[in-house]
């Protein structure tokens, strides 16, 4: 199989037609080899506008959504960024070629530990997975540029908007399958935020998260 034309593939058919146009967004998703994230049993489907089966139940999200969460945060190489579920670290991937720092909290260890081999096999020395349940932990390095969460939730919880810089960005999957927003919220003042609707998606859930909100605008 010759994965450099499925990676060009996946970008011109799937990625640029989910309104990805950004062009540093574009390098980045042609340049990152998403077989080096993927399961070896899985590898032929690593470009497949599909989710791949990761250990203990967990997947990878297809290309274009983790593409579009990178895209619309619009990074520009100086950020601190805090992403939620790491799985097998592509996204963290993606994001650490737009930022400057990327923690990523995984709360299964076994997921944690494959996932910051593949992020060192690919050269990526600029993000960090720990180990840490992303509902509840309050990150030393806080408050962060940007926050990303790889996975849906019900509704995001005020401990995550609290580690938002002031004009830092949030942008999460929201709602109850299948209806779901991906959403963007700013931090526009200490104590106010505001958000966005984005577009609309269904992707498995983030383990540990309430079903309850937590927070009200």
């Amino acid at each position: 199989m010759n994965l450099e034309k499925a990676r060009f593939n996946m970008v011109e058919q799937q990625i640029r037609t989910w309104m990805v146009l950004e062009p540093a967004a574009l390098a980045v998703l042609s340049t990152v080899e998403r077989e080096k994230f993927t399961p070896v049993a899985y590898q032929a489907l690593a470009y497949a506008d599909t989710e791949i089966p990761l250990a203990l139940g967990q997947t990878m999200l297809p290309p274009r959504i983790d593409a579009r969460l990178m895209h619309d945060l619009h990074l520009q190489g100086h950020e601190s960024v805090l992403e939620i579920g790491t799985g097998s670290g592509y996204l963290t991937a993606l994001l650490a070629h737009r930022a400057h720092q990327v923690i990523s909290l995984e709360v299964h260890p076994e997921l944690a530990q494959t996932a910051q081999a593949n992020l060192r096999a690919a050269g990526i020395r600029n993000a960090e997975v720990r180990v840490g349940n992303g509902a509840s932990v309050q990150v030393a390095e806080a408050p962060f540029d940007a926050i990303v969460l790889g996975g849906s939730v019900a509704e995001v919880p005020q401990s995550l908007l609290g580690q938002l810089k002031v004009g830092g960005k949030l942008i999460a999957i929201v709602g109850d399958d299948p209806i779901m927003q991906a959403t963007l919220f700013t931090r526009v003042a200490d104590q106010q935020w505001q958000s966005r609707s984005l577009w609309d998606t269904a992707v498995p859930a983030l383990e540990s998260f309430s079903k309850t909100s937590h927070f009200k605008f």
